[in-house]
């Protein structure tokens, strides 16, 4: 359909603040506005007489819910994208926009509703829902402006691993997890954290996601604020760069990127965000063509091979090994990409594994923070005390 939306590329010489990755090839009816800083997503709505959607419009139908109908369609060109570089997580349903109109009297009919195929699936659905009532960019401004300095995250990694001789740890604060539900009813996000830091981790992952997790950037502020040291990986699943800016107002020095997700202009276009605002971007990979798409994308210093299977939540710590052989690994070392092992890891001789693999850095959750004394946790888990002291 021509004419419906028109949306301009936003200038090269103001990309602080822009929430939408460009998308060059998109076809001749959609670009995207040009925007100042702190400025918001905007639509300009064309309506001619030839498109099929004049109908809409002349039918009593407000511009708002022609815009949604539109809303989809760019959705689903967003899942073409991915599609064509091997990503099966949908960005949106696809059977059609909320409605639709059949006949010659415009009926109106309901489209059934669409059932996401795998939880990472329900969750990017649901993330996109959540996003719909976050504040505009401006908001935050006063909220960067007064963020908390940003902290050196691979440093961190690096120091642990130079001083302990075994890989630098991500301690996950984690309450819940969809395949395993509650983790930890007595669950104190700062009592946790600086039972962490005290047991030696270098790093801590902060769960921020509610739904599924039944975590919240309130728990990550409140660790900041609590005076932790280890610097703070906001693990969120994110699907747009407003997020990259309200993670880093919440105390933030990393975030997550997940390539099962983001097709490779959102990376790269996310990767420049990152690096605007300090943040470390942890992009998060779980096969080869993942990998290889990764290693392909200028500026990435840290990727994370998850163990898990993001489809079907099944575990197996040989991924990370069979992923950093051959020319990948060669590749890793040349460049000195930091590499996180994720998931799978439980006992001193999982670390061994994938430290022989080629990692330099683990993140771990479920098996430490289910422990009654989390610190203990880190010590059983490399088999050995780590801690400072």
């Amino acid at each position: 359909m021509e004419g419906f939306a028109s949306l301009k590329a936003p200038s090269q010489a103001t990309p602080f603040f822009s929430s939408t990755p460009r998308y060059w090839n998109l076809p001749s009816q959609l670009s995207f506005y040009k925007r100042s800083p702190f400025s918001t997503f905007s639509v300009r709505a064309q309506v001619e007489s030839n498109d099929g959607l004049a109908a809409v419009a002349t039918s009593g139908e407000s511009v708002t819910e022609a815009l949604k109908v539109k809303e989809w369609e760019v959705g689903m060109f967003q899942n073409e994208v991915a599609a064509s570089q091997g990503i099966r997580i949908r960005r949106r349903p696809p059977t059609g926009p909320p409605s639709h109109y059949v006949g010659p009297f415009q009926f109106r009919l309901q489209n059934e509703g669409n059932t996401p195929r795998n939880i990472l699936e329900e969750i990017v659905w649901n993330k996109d829902t959540e996003l719909k009532e976050r504040k505009p960019l401006i908001v935050l401004k006063k909220a960067l402006e007064n963020a908390p300095p940003v902290r050196d995250f691979i440093g961190a990694l690096k120091a642990a691993n130079e001083r302990t001789g075994l890989p630098g740890l991500i301690a996950e604060v984690k309450k819940a997890s969809p395949s395993r539900g509650i983790l930890r009813e007595d669950f104190d996000p700062v009592e946790i954290a600086q039972a962490y830091e005290k047991g030696g981790a270098a790093c801590l992952s902060v769960l921020t996601d509610g739904k599924y997790f039944k975590g919240s950037f309130e728990n990550l502020e409140a660790i900041r604020k609590a005076g932790v040291k280890c610097p703070l990986l906001c693990k969120e699943f994110i699907i747009d760069a407003w997020q990259l800016y309200y993670a880093r107002t919440k105390g933030a020095d990393a975030v997550l990127l997940i390539a099962a997700v983001l097709p490779d202009l959102d990376i790269k276009y996310m990767v420049k965000i990152c690096k605007l605002l300090g943040l470390t971007a942890l992009v998060e990979v779980h096969d080869e063509r993942e990998f290889d798409r990764v290693l392909a994308i200028e500026g990435i210093e840290l990727i994370g091979i998850n163990n898990r299977n993001l489809e079907t939540f099944q575990l197996d710590i040989s991924i990370t090994k069979k992923l950093l052989e051959g020319e990948r690994g060669k590749i890793i070392r040349e460049r000195d990409i930091t590499i996180v092992g994720e998931s799978g890891l439980f006992t001193p001789e999982d670390i061994a594994f994938v430290q022989e693999a080629g990692v330099k850095a683990v993140l771990v959750g479920e098996s430490i923070v289910k422990q009654s004394d989390p610190a203990k946790g880190v010590s059983n888990l490399f088999g050995k005390d780590i801690s400072l002291g």
